[in-house]
Order: C-alpha cells, then sequence, then structure tokens
C-alpha cells in the first residue's frame, strides 16, 4: 500500500470512530532523550557511498514537509516519511541534524505533510535546496488544524502536531500526531525516488 492509499484508510479509520461517544483516549509523549554525538565506538565499518548506493533501491515516496512560522513559512522535501500507528493516529519523519529548516519547524510544533505526485518533481527539487523563498510561486492555502501549508497538486495532506522526536544517529525521528487529513481525489501516481533519481 503506497502513502496515498495509507493516507486514505486513516481517513477511512478516523472517520470511523469521530462518532463514538467514548472519549479519545489521550497518550502521553515520552520524555525527550538526552542528545548526544555517537562515539567512535559505534561507528560501523560500512562505506558511506556504499550504504546510500545500496540503500538506493529501496523505492519511496516523497513529500515536502511544511510549517507555518514566524518569519514565513517553512518546508523541505523529505523521502524518508511514513504512518506509524493507527491508534492513536501517528505518523513519522527522518530529518539530517545539521537541517535548517527542522529548527523552524520544530519551534512551530506543527507541520503538515504534502504526499507529492508524479508530475511534482521540480516542486520538490525547489524543496530539496537550502535558503532561498521555497514558497515563491508556489500554491498552497493553510491545512485546518495546524495552519501549515498545503501544497497545491499534492496528492494528500496530513497535518500533525509534533508529538515526540527521539535520536537516531545522525537523524532526528519526528513522531507527528494526526489532527486532520485528506487527499485530493486525483488520480495521478505517486512520485518516486529511487536510485538517486525521480520515477
Amino acid at each position: 500500500m503506497g502513502h496515498a492509499g495509507m493516507a486514505d484508510a486513516a481517513v477511512r479509520y478516523l472517520r470511523s470512530v469521530r462518532g463514538t461517544s467514548a472519549a479519545p483516549r489521550r497518550v502521553e509523549a515520552l520524555p525527550r532523550p538526552e542528545l548526544r554525538c555517537v562515539g567512535a565506538d559505534e561507528r560501523a565499518s560500512v562505506d558511506p557511498a556504499e550504504f546510500r548506493r545500496v540503500l538506493g533501491n529501496f523505492a519511496t515516496g516523497v513529500t515536502v514537509v511544511t510549517a507555518p512560522c514566524a518569519d514565513g513559512p517553512a518546508g523541505f522535501a523529505c523521502q524518508s516519511f511514513s504512518s506509524l500507528s493507527l491508534d492513536p493516529p501517528l505518523v513519522a519523519f527522518m530529518v539530517g541534524r545539521t537541517s535548517t529548516t527542522w529548527p523552524r519547524i520544530a519551534h512551530a510544533g506543527v507541520f503538515c505533510v504534502n504526499v507529492l505526485g508524479s508530475r511534482q518533481g521540480e516542486l520538490c527539487r525547489g524543496f530539496a535546496v537550502s535558503g532561498g523563498d521555497k514558497f515563491a510561486g508556489v500554491a498552497h492555502d493553510a491545512a485546518p488544524v495546524s495552519g501549515s501549508p498545503r501544497l497545491a497538486g499534492a496528492l494528500a495532506w496530513i497535518d500533525c502536531a509534533v508529538h515526540a522526536v527521539h535520536t537516531g544517529g545522525d537523524h532526528l525521528i519526528v513522531v507527528g500526531r494526526v489532527t486532520a487529513l485528506g487527499t485530493t481525489g486525483t488520480d495521478d501516481a505517486p512520485l518516486l525516488f529511487h536510485r538517486g533519481r525521480f520515477l
């Protein structure tokens, strides 16, 4: 099941439980872990280029994670996104610790994941670069709960609040609590990334 299919399933699930009389179960976020550097004795003897080459054989969907910030909207291209839990509804994405966009999203405390379609490769490239106004000329509106930018033409959108952040080597694992989501109903195929290029 692709990301768009997972989003459709999550929409159906949320709609099915929304009408129940039972109060939603409160889920407490885990305490933030102590951030630390990776020790020399923890480094595997795997060549980074070989690691990237082999893992590049796994095709992934492509998203743009956005957030509303005081100094203007923030966003970055992200291929390491996944659904995580149905009850409660959680998603996760991974972001490099050197990202200059992540601190702005973390400060906002909310974000929207935009699942890109196969014709949005150029849009993705625009959000993959560092610096500049990534939203210049990009049509978008506000997600209903967080106000994060929802990109026009995306296959699906998932509106979230930051639920937890975990360490993962040179990346952070960000868990989001889903507050709203939907699809655009387009029949376009998803944008995929495989062996260093879009499919």
